[in-house]
């Protein structure tokens, strides 16, 4: 995944700066994305992630479990969104 890539995902995902020096871009309340990563045959998925950070090819990523994952950002090849996209959808006979 490019730099440009990966910026206009967390533009699409509305994240924004932490405001300290560490660099994280916070996802909006309720909106995390998923990191999927491969690397030489190998694949990781990264779920639940609540805030990023690009540091040159390194990605760090921090879930809602409190871990961070560190992953070249070349080996990410695609991100998904959840609970992203303004005012949730009501089911049926649900409220």
């Amino acid at each position: 995944m490019t730099p440009e890539h990966f910026d206009a995902i967390l533009k699409n995902a509305q994240a924004k700066s932490d405001g300290e020096k560490n660099g994280y871009s916070l996802l909006p309340d309720g909106t995390t994305v998923t990191l999927y990563v491969s690397h030489d045959g190998a694949t990781l998925v990264v779920p639940k992630v609540e805030a990023i950070r690009n540091d040159g090819e390194l990605v760090y990523a921090k879930t809602q479990k409190r871990e961070t994952f560190t992953v070249v950002r070349s080996d990410v090849f695609a991100v998904s969104m959840e609970g992203g996209g303004g005012t949730p959808a009501r089911r049926a006979g649900f409220g």
